[in-house]
């Protein structure tokens, strides 16, 4: 089934999982092994995040295959286009769509880090010109990001809104929202989208806190809140690993069962290619149903 179908019909909560794509080729087998780990929780889909510079490219296509091919799992591809020409682009589509894959998740993306910043006119300045060539060649159904706390570079979050807005008028099908631990940030951002007028689905995206200072890291490229009380928790167990593990499950079991009383899709979780608080938070959820 189509995912946008499957998050229409609500029949029950959907719950996807993200997998960043391995730097190194050889830690590719090693990560086929964790994710079939987490496939015995039964995603409804997986997403795979897009390595944009040299081979990463079409390792990213390759991976996404065998997730779909050699382990039957619904597979969404990402892909970014700051970097890309509209040539580029299209051998990627044409890669992406001769893999059987008919889901992805369309996004600006960030230069490769050891490559100089694009500079001058782009074939694609931003994710809804990336979202509207591909659906003009038709065959798939694309996700689209959203920012319950604004776009760390947008002026203001009414243009974020508006951003989102064209993106899905350009063809987005569903949005996956960045990472947040507030609720209410989340409740508010779909609150506004509806009053302008969106009604794709919009599955908030749920990382469970692994580290302290990966936390810190990640909050901060982001632009994401942390909550005093989180904070605070954290705070407290800095300098114990297995505490911190602990309390990010306890606060994200939390926050998804908040999320799917007061509306949400589902949930789509980021998993950072671990299964160990995924795999403990989706037991709590579905133990509680």
């Amino acid at each position: 089934m189509d995912i946008p179908e499957l998050l229409a019909r609500r029949a029950g909560p959907v719950f996807s999982f993200e997998f960043f794509l391995p730097k190194a080729p050889a830690d590719i087998e090693a990560f086929l092994a964790t994710v079939r780990q987490l496939q015995e929780l039964d995603p409804a889909f997986v997403t795979l995040t897009y390595g944009a510079g040299g081979s990463a490219r079409t390792k990213t296509v390759e991976t996404a295959a065998r997730l779909q091919r050699e382990l039957g799992l619904e597979t969404c591809c990402h892909l970014t286009c700051i970097s890309h020409t509209r040539e580029e682009i299209s051998e990627l589509l044409d890669r992406i769509e001769a893999s059987g894959i008919r889901h992805i998740v369309a996004l600006r993306g960030d230069p490769p880090k050891d490559a100089a910043p694009p500079c001058g006119p782009r074939d694609f300045g931003y994710a809804r010109d990336l979202v509207a060539f591909i659906k003009s060649r038709g065959g798939f159904h694309l996700a689209v990001a959203g920012y319950p706390e604004t776009h760390p570079e947008a002026p203001s979050p009414e243009f974020d809104l508006e951003n989102l807005k064209a993106k899905l008028l350009a063809g987005g099908d569903w949005v996956i929202t960045q990472l947040f631990f507030d609720n209410a940030d989340y409740f508010r951002f779909v609150a506004r989208a509806r009053a302008a007028g969106i009604s794709a689905p919009i599955v908030p995206g749920i990382m469970p806190v692994t580290g302290y200072a990966q936390l810190q890291r990640f909050t901060r490229l982001c632009g994401a809140g942390i909550p005093e009380e989180l904070s605070r928790r954290l705070d407290a167990v800095q300098n114990d690993p297995e505490a911190v593990i602990a309390c990010g499950i306890d606060w994200a079991a939390r926050q998804c069962r908040e999320l799917l009383r007061g509306g949400a899709p589902g949930v789509h979780f980021f998993t950072l290619n671990r299964t160990r608080s995924t795999a403990e938070i989706l037991r709590r959820l579905r133990s509680s149903a």
